[in-house]
């Protein structure tokens, strides 16, 4: 087991007696997301996805990884939301949040097709210049504007640099399995092709190949990563409360929510599980967001962020729990030096290694901001490695979806988000949004 909840710093404000209280309403949920009885679904493929994944698809992605390899100096992963946030979480959790810096046998990974900034986009092709490029575009449908628009601006790149010929060796697309504009498009210009599952939405995919295609080119090993998940899944299936802790995380959540706490920060002490609290909050924000409810996903990298958001998690209004992501095992040992001098009067920390300061400034924390009513979830898990990230992400996939029945949500779609799509449309001009456009001009002149 790569995971354990431990409730020291939450026990004054839900204790066991509570848990129980609400464990029926957990297990209800449990049973819905089970037996596929709610909404939604008909996206619960990442349920069984550890065991019952595509092993041809699986050793392709692994083939392919090898050819990046070779083929590159530079890897560009194009997609938006869980179609980048996964694999990027997996490179830094894993690998290093400096991964493109180091020195190693694999290629640069950048993310492309996240935003619509110019000046991003031009970044990244002032990167590419002088070095041999692949991509990867993680789309569905083709046509979301933010990946369409970076993909026709690679695509443009690489054919000019490799010829047509030349650049569909260099590009890959993980699309739907058989209709589609990128479908299409990429079956006519010879792309390979991996697929987004039908029922797997892409807030639940970073197990497919929509994250391992990436996540196998960084040098990650993707079979360690699903038997995590296979362990995590296999743990949380049960419906016992006080030996689950998947649910009992599901419990807490819920019971802090219905005494005032709307707010949960997800903090870590470790910078490389930054892009790992955007994946969570993706997860959380887009599957319990919606109806006038849910719990608002935020979170901070300490001790950084004690130097600016900490006055307020200490102090301010009262409508926050933490939920502490503590990595237990260091990547590397780093020992304080002593100073003759004792210059910064830190000489008491000589020869101790700083993973176990970072550890007591844990402590600290978890002390003073439960002294200061805040609630604080602490998940201990194992170390950085590729097991514990998939045991890490199964757990929350599986936390995320009983959450969502218990708060009386579908937890797999997403309405609000076509809301600025449609304005967005409206405003640059296109066919069958004229309507829109002319009210949307209105309110803005």
């Amino acid at each position: 087991m790569a995971l354990s909840l431990n409730s020291k710093f939450v026990e004054k404000f839900v204790s066991d007696k509570d848990i129980l209280s609400i464990a029926p309403e957990i297990y209800e949920a449990q049973k819905t997301l089970v037996t596929k009885s709610g909404e939604g679904n008909d996206f619960l493929g990442w349920i069984d996805l550890p065991i019952d994944y595509d092993k041809e698809e699986f050793a392709r992605i692994k083939l392919a990884a090898e050819r990046i390899k070779k083929l590159c100096d530079v890897f560009i992963v194009i997609g938006i939301g869980g179609s980048y946030l996964g694999a990027r979480a997996a490179i830094e959790f894993v690998k290093s949040p400096v991964y493109n810096s180091l020195k190693k046998d694999t290629p640069d990974i950048y993310f492309a097709g996240n935003s619509i900034s110019a000046s991003a986009l031009s970044d990244l092709l002032r990167i590419c210049e002088g070095k041999d490029v692949c991509i990867n575009v993680v789309s569905k449908s083709g046509t979301t504007t933010e990946p369409a628009v970076a993909f026709r601006v690679f695509r443009n790149l690489l054919e000019e640099k490799y010829g047509k010929e030349g650049a569909k060796e260099r590009i890959f697309a993980t699309t739907d399995k058989a209709k589609g504009t990128l479908k299409k498009f990429s079956d006519d210009n010879g792309y390979e092709t991996f697929v987004v599952p039908d029922d797997v939405g892409g807030r639940f995919s970073v197990l497919t190949a929509v994250g391992l295609l990436p996540i196998a080119v960084a040098g990650i090993d993707i079979d360690k990563m699903m038997k995590g998940a296979q362990d995590a899944r296999l743990k949380y299936s049960i419906a016992d409360i006080e030996n689950n802790d998947c649910l009992k995380y599901v419990a807490i959540r819920n019971y802090l929510y219905r005494n005032g706490k709307n707010v949960e920060i997800l903090a870590s002490y470790e910078p490389a599980a930054q892009m790992f609290c955007e994946w969570w909050k993706q997860l959380f924000g887009e599957s319990e967001g919606k109806d006038g409810k849910g719990i608002y996903p935020s979170s901070v990298i300490f001790s950084t962020d004690l130097h600016s958001l900490g006055q307020y998690i200490q102090d301010g209004t009262r409508l926050m729990f933490e939920t502490v992501l503590n990595i237990q095992k260091a990547n590397d040992e780093l020992i304080i030096p002593f100073d003759p001098d004792n210059v910064d009067k830190l000489n008491f920390l000589s020869g101790k290694d700083l993973e176990f300061v970072n550890n007591k400034a844990m402590l600290g924390t978890l002390i003073a901001h439960t002294d200061g009513n805040v609630p604080n979830i602490v998940l201990d898990v194992d170390d950085r490695s590729e097991y514990s990230f998939g045991y890490l992400v199964y757990f929350f996939e599986y936390a995320c979806a009983v959450s969502g029945y218990v708060l009386g949500v579908n937890p797999f779609n997403q309405p609000g988000v076509e809301s600025y799509k449609k304005n967005m449309f409206a405003l640059l001009g296109k066919e069958g949004y004229e309507d829109l456009k002319a009210e949307l001009d209105k309110r803005i002149n």
